[in-house]
């Protein structure tokens, strides 16, 4: 009897030891990282109303596009993204390559061998680790997109294939740390120190400021206050000398999903400069972008833009160095085939100077262009 009570109760010890070990084996592979691999292709074709004789969409200065610069046949960007996930931290690895990688990494161009040498920083368009301390906080390092602005650098993300001016005259990103507050899945916050603005290494000693407030104040309705402020070496258009001033950029980005197929988006931004002789000059604009989608393969969306630099601070700038302003409208239907895989973007793009910014094949200055293009991408 004794025997058998020993037997029992070995048994019941054996039996529970095996439901721990499973448990802490279930445990241990629900905690093992989780490998990804996605990207994307993008091409396009683009004609240009105004026959420019150097076959681009830049204007007399160069400034006018951001990615879509060539008229004809051509390659957007090839992604690689890699990323390795657990439940306490992940790690980003996203590499590009092709006209608008080089394009979107402007900042990191130059090597640390020197001007001539081709850096492979280049290719880097991302790459950080997040350590999740808490539930509710998140610390980041590395290179990371910018959280300013409606639109991002990634074609399949966007939903316009051109990119907007308020886009092309802001951060694209930005090297350095910055720590994510969740206070409830309605409001969130984020702060971080940077290098300054699209900056691979710090142009100064004083290294920039990053901030983002997110509140969504009912369902469907998603609210972003975004801003930056850096010291940098900045020319000054109006008198050619190189200052090193603060720049300080404020922005909103909004959504509201007003039905289930109809979407309104909002970016707005202002911009100021102020140089070391005290005098400070501004910048900004905004964009307005309702999307209906009809099916969930087919959808059509539009982006009216007013964006002013009359000041000459921004890239945007006529033939001679001085600042404009720019309306600009874009009508863009989505189709999505292939199993999802394949997104068709025909895109209308029309843009409005206050100035002459364009030179047509006859040589002649015009105040407007439009173009009509077709973006092809592919993701996996």
């Amino acid at each position: 009897m004794k025997q058998n009570f020993i037997m029992k109760k070995a048994l019941t010890t054996l039996f529970s030891l095996f439901l721990g070990v499973s448990a802490f084996s279930q445990e241990k592979a629900e905690d093992k990282g989780k490998f990804t691999f996605s990207g994307y292709i993008d091409s396009y074709y683009m004609t240009n109303f105004n026959n420019p004789r150097n076959m681009k969409n830049t204007g007399a200065s160069g400034t006018a596009r951001a990615f879509d610069q060539k008229t004809g046949f051509s390659l957007g960007l090839v992604q690689t993204k890699i990323a390795y996930a657990t439940s306490k931290s992940d790690v980003v690895v996203d590499l590009v390559f092709g006209p608008n990688a080089d394009l979107g990494n402007y900042g990191n161009a130059v090597s640390v061998l020197g001007n001539a040498s081709a850096g492979t920083s280049l290719a880097i368009k991302q790459a950080y680790f997040n350590w999740k301390a808490t539930d509710k906080l998140t610390f980041t390092a590395g290179q990371f997109g910018t959280h300013i602005g409606y639109e991002v650098i990634d074609a399949p993300v966007n939903y316009h294939y051109s990119l907007s001016n308020l886009f092309n005259n802001g951060p694209f990103y930005h090297v350095g740390v910055k720590a994510a507050y969740a206070v409830s899945d309605k409001f969130a916050l984020m702060g971080g120190i940077v290098n300054g603005v699209d900056q691979l290494y710090s142009n100064n000693d004083k290294p920039g400021l990053i901030a983002q407030v997110f509140v969504q104040p009912v369902s469907g309705w998603n609210v972003y206050v975004n801003g930056i402020t850096a010291n940098r070496n900045t020319k000054d258009a109006a008198t050619g000398t190189t200052d090193a001033g603060t720049y300080n950029l404020l922005d909103l980005t909004t959504t509201y999903q007003i039905t289930e197929k109809f979407l309104l988006g909002l970016n707005a931004a202002t911009g100021k400069q102020n140089y070391a002789t005290g005098d400070g000059k501004t910048w900004g604009g905004f964009a307005v972008y309702p999307k209906y989608d009809f099916s969930s393969t087919f959808s059509l969306g539009a982006r009216y833009e007013s964006f002013s630099n009359t000041n000459g601070v921004t890239a945007l700038v006529d033939k001679n160095g001085a600042g404009v302003s720019v309306t600009s409208i874009t009508i863009t239907p989505s189709i999505t085939v292939a199993d999802s895989h394949l997104i068709l973007k025909p895109e209308l793009r029309i843009d409005s100077y206050d100035k002459n910014f364009f030179v047509d094949g006859d040589g002649k200055d015009q105040k407007s262009q439009a173009t009509l293009g077709l973006a092809m991408i592919y993701k996996f």
